[in-house]
């Protein structure tokens, strides 16, 4: 193909009579937005907790004397399809709790027998005797119980880590008192009375410390294992009364606070010529408070320190009855605590929730929170929050809490009035310029959370979030 470029043909084109668009923008000044940021959420649980000002960098959290009778759970090595527990892990057991024999508690774990079991097996069965315990490795299974009009009633749904007949170790006339059925496959270790029997035989210390845990004063605690105050009430004339005082730990938790931070650098260049119509160092330094305060929810949530989900109470840690988050499953959760301030979930966790309440003809309510109607039940916010983990099995989990030191609730911590302090408790320092003529600033903001009693926050584990078909 040849182009004519005669003058005549030259002379026949269309010639532009004015400025093209295109060029005119490279002069013009637009309207422009804010830089935009996808990883921004709405943040509810820092924005709902209450935060206590921390001087001195940590918080004790005191508490009355408890008897801490070992309710943890238990952890297991897998090694292929053989599993074996961890020998110091058996000291969550009651009876175990405080021995560290490590010789003695190597010889009870390698005396563990493997159990595998499929879905709907019966694994014990109520009224039989009972002579072993059964460590859950992984599975659900469930307890069921005689009601008290002879019907069946659902008394537990046991998970990974947790375990059933303890009793049966020390007690020859122990029996079950319900049935325990896997929902499941999966797999126990199961310790037989004879076989723990054989092991204290040969240990001596073993004997002494199931001597000192069968000596334990039983009645010195109330429900929560707490040391009882004793007192006399419906008396008639001069009675003695008791005496009381009312016993603290002698070794209290201490939360100290926790750090995130990043250096922000910004070019002199850009900070002098490109500041208009926005500064910005102001814009760089806003994103990155964002993404700050998002590590920090994030750390809240999951750090196995402070975090909320590895900071529950195993007491008030339970299973769904069926997989999916039902309207019985949260009653349930509510149940564990007073006042309840908030349920604490992922918004696919939400989203199965909805299914839930689609299924059974429910309109759950809202409530107005800061302006915004949001879902509730029970007239408990139900609020989202993508920093709770979703497994690779499509499981998550549900928190639920009570707020506010005078609550004895859930709490965040801070220190405020730090040096050149930006926001509360957050602070940006100027750190200098750089030979390559670049600004730094060192952004830090220090933050923990404590759970002043252990039912102020509860945890609906293992919520199966998929969609069934």
């Amino acid at each position: 193909m040849t182009v004519d470029t005669s003058p005549d043909a030259q002379l026949d084109q269309p010639k532009q009579s004015s400025l093209s668009t295109a060029a005119a923008r490279n002069l013009a000044t637009t309207t422009k937005s804010a830089p935009q940021m996808q990883e921004i959420s709405s943040r509810w649980l820092l924005r709902m907790l209450p935060w206590v000002e921390t001087k001195g960098g940590a918080y004790r959290v005191n508490r009355r004397l408890s008897y801490t009778v070992g309710d943890g759970r238990i952890e297991f090595v897998q090694d292929g399809a053989h599993v074996r527990v961890i020998p110091r892990e058996l000291g969550e057991l009651a009876l175990l709790r405080g021995y560290e024999d490590e010789e003695v508690l190597n010889a009870l774990a390698g005396r563990c027998v493997q159990r595998d079991f499929s879905a709907g097996e019966v694994l014990v069965e109520r009224g039989t005797p009972a002579g072993e315990i059964h460590l859950v490795a992984h599975g659900r299974i469930n307890q069921i119980s005689l009601g008290k009009y002879g019907d069946d009633v659902a008394v537990a749904v046991l998970a990974d880590g947790d375990r059933f007949g303890e009793n049966a170790l020390l007690d020859a006339d122990a029996r079950w008192d319900y049935t325990a059925t896997a929902e499941t496959s999966g797999t126990l270790l199961t310790l037989s009375r004879a076989e723990f029997a054989a092991v204290m035989a040969s240990a001596p210390g073993l004997q002494a410390h199931i001597e000192a845990f069968s000596s334990l004063p039983l009645q010195r605690q109330n429900k929560h294992g707490e040391a009882e105050i004793a007192m006399s009430a419906g008396h008639v004339g001069e009675v003695a009364l008791p005496g009381a005082f009312v016993d603290y730990e002698l070794k209290p938790r201490e939360y100290e606070l926790s750090v995130a931070q990043t250096v922000l650098r910004v070019h002199t260049r850009v900070a002098d010529l490109y500041n208009g119509p926005m500064n910005q160092t102001e814009e760089q330094l806003r994103l990155t408070i964002e993404a700050l305060r998002e590590r920090q929810e994030h750390e809240l949530i999951n750090n196995r320190e402070f975090g909320l989900l590895h900071n529950a109470d195993f007491k008030q840690r339970i299973q769904t009855h069926s997989g999916p988050p039902t309207p019985d499953d949260l009653d349930e959760l509510l149940c564990r605590r007073r006042g309840t301030r908030l349920l604490l979930a992922h918004p696919r966790t939400i989203a199965a929730i909805g299914r839930e309440w689609n299924a059974r003809g429910l309109n759950p309510g809202t409530v107005d929170l800061d302006g915004q109607q949001v879902l509730s039940w029970r007239g408990v916010p139900l609020l989202p929050c993508n920093k709770i983990p979703i497994t690779k099995e499509n499981t998550s989990s549900i928190l639920a809490m009570r707020l506010g030191e005078d609550n004895q609730g859930v709490i965040g911590l801070r220190q405020t009035g730090l040096p050149e302090e930006y926001e509360p408790g957050l602070s940006v320092r100027f750190m200098g310029i750089s030979e390559q003529a670049i600004m730094s600033y060192l952004v830090t903001t220090y933050y923990s959370a404590a759970i002043l009693v252990p039912n102020a926050l509860g945890v609906l584990e293992n919520v199966e979030i998929a969609r069934r078909h």
